[in-house]
């Protein structure tokens, strides 16, 4: 039997996983998690129709983002330089792999950014706010500027801010707003800081990995400022800097003093910076990014859990 059919058979049989693999779904905490905690600010005030309608706004934006990235990628050529798939990241490399073309994750990334839209139209509808849409638009704007042409953030040395800015302020802050109808507001700003710092954590995680690639196609950010054998010291800066935000919310009273607790979870930072200053080796890479992404949900839920309790 010819390796085409093999291929094809196994297209057939598995094409849940490779869907999940496209979405990148381990990674809809990252926006999940901050909504919720925004949303949950003001616990005076929940509306569950409004932070459901929000809620699927976020995670189809960050759907519909995380496939148009990988469309962006290849189309770059920087998924192009190696095919392997390392699962945390250098991208989903289906597209490099052949089972899914450019176009099917042009219009996947439509499909999840119209269901988005969908969800904020009624969202302005219900509460008679044009706000909502306005800074939705901003969102869209920075979302399709980091990685596409003519702006590609995400390759002028600007894409940790980006996601900073997009998982942190953005989020916390429009989930406090769809339940308050507040913004700007200095609690929600403060309360998303260490989230935003956090996720940039996990990015630059993942950057590491990927330089070699990165930098045979243009792709700067701040991995290549320092190359990649020093760079830990700016992923443990960023790491640091998030638990050093969460003691000045406690400070402000916007967090109990529960919330120390998350300190336990800086053994894990140290360990993924240890990882990241003794090894070049993607494999091994692959377990300081979940590390990464294992801080930001550990904290996440602690920090939820505080403004419940």
């Amino acid at each position: 039997m010819s390796e085409e059919p093999l291929a094809a058979k196994e297209r057939i049989l598995r094409p849940p996983f490779y869907l999940v693999r496209a979405l990148r779904l381990p990674f809809v905490s990252a926006s999940l998690l901050p909504f919720l905690l925004g949303s949950l600010i003001n616990k005076d005030v929940f509306h569950f129709s409004i932070f459901f309608l929000g809620l699927t706004s976020a995670i189809s934006t960050h759907l519909s983002a995380n496939l148009l990235n990988d469309y962006a990628d290849s189309k770059s050529g920087v998924d192009w330089q190696e095919r392997q798939f390392y699962g945390f990241f250098g991208g989903s490399k289906l597209i490099q792999q052949g089972i899914f073309s450019e176009r099917f994750y042009l219009l996947l990334g439509g499909l999840f950014l119209a269901i988005s839209a969908g969800c904020i139209f009624i969202l302005t509808f219900l509460l008679k706010d044009l706000r909502v849409a306005g800074y939705y638009s901003i969102i869209i704007f920075l979302g399709i500027a980091y990685s596409h042409k003519p702006l590609q953030l995400a390759y002028r040395y600007l894409g940790e801010l980006v996601i900073f800015l997009l998982f942190g302020p953005a989020l916390v802050m429009g989930g406090y707003f769809l339940q308050t109808g507040i913004f700007p507001d200095i609690k929600s700003l403060l309360v998303s800081l260490p989230m935003g710092l956090l996720v940039s954590g996990i990015l630059f995680a993942n950057e590491i990995p990927d330089y070699p690639q990165d930098k045979k196609c243009g792709k700067n950010n701040l991995v290549s400022l320092l190359g990649p054998k020093r760079s830990y010291l700016i992923y443990l800066l960023i790491n640091f800097a998030a638990f050093f935000t969460i003691a000045l919310n406690i400070n402000r009273g916007y967090f109990s003093r529960w919330a120390y607790l998350s300190f336990l979870f800086i053994p894990l930072v140290l360990r993924a910076g240890f990882i990241l200053r003794e090894t070049q080796e993607k494999i091994r890479l692959v377990e300081s990014s979940k590390i990464a992404i294992a801080t930001h949900i550990f904290v996440s839920i602690l920090l939820i859990a505080d403004l419940l309790l």
